[in-house]
């Protein structure tokens, strides 16, 4: 094997390192994009159509790109905003651009789930459209928000392998340099035996989780 401990636990760590904080920023975008496109849709608690087409197309644009595509895309905002186009951290920013709007669908999706005679409740009780989204909505949804966020950081971690195909870093860039280009089968299966065990873990933690918040 072409490669040592050291280097394929540096990928390892590339890979976390790329896919925690590209999640932490999606999150902070999709999360209030998803929760404005369900109040803002049709009968909804803070109905705006205008407001709710315009977010609908802009994460419709994003999401119809492939990731792959996408990075190569917008490297020019991504030298723009890190100063480089290569490496862990220049992957970040396509990344965010990937998950974020697909976390605000997922958590559409969730929050849709919610029966709308919770909500009702909320208004006969005379709760105000932020108390009902963060007092009622989020609470009822929150078992399938933790499903659906469990959902986006394995993309993110399918996403992040596939940055190194232009020198992203981690266990995809491992794969890639040694494994396909010199053609090191023992590489190859050995970062997807690691990726496997990754999605593994945090798909069990996340069912895991949301069977502990789950309300009965």
């Amino acid at each position: 094997m072409l490669v040592d401990n050291e280097q394929i636990l540096e990928a390892l760590w590339e890979t976390v390192y790329m896919t925690g904080v590209s999640f932490a920023f999606s999150l902070l975008i999709g999360f209030p994009l998803g929760i404005l496109l369900v109040v803002t849709r049709r009968g909804h608690l803070l109905q705006n159509e205008a407001v709710f087409k315009v977010l609908n197309v802009i994460i419709n644009i994003f999401r119809s790109v492939p990731f792959i595509i996408l990075m190569v895309a917008i490297i020019p905002l991504t030298r723009l905003i890190v100063g480089t186009s290569i490496g862990t951290s220049a992957a970040i920013v396509p990344l965010v651009f990937y998950a974020g709007p697909y976390i605000a669908r997922l958590i559409e999706n969730s929050l849709l789930e919610v029966d709308k005679g919770v909500i009702e409740a909320a208004q006969a009780m005379g709760a105000s459209p932020g108390q009902i989204i963060f007092r009622f909505l989020i609470p009822e949804a929150l078992s399938s928000l933790v499903l659906a966020l469990t959902i986006a950081i394995v993309g993110l971690i399918g996403a992040s392998a596939m940055a190194g195909a232009i020198g992203g870093g981690g266990l995809g860039d491992l794969a890639i340099t040694y494994g396909y280009q010199r053609f090191d089968t023992l590489v190859m299966v050995l970062t997807v035996a690691i990726l496997v065990v990754l999605v593994q873990g945090v798909q069990s933690l996340g069912n895991i989780l949301s069977k502990r918040v789950r309300r009965s």
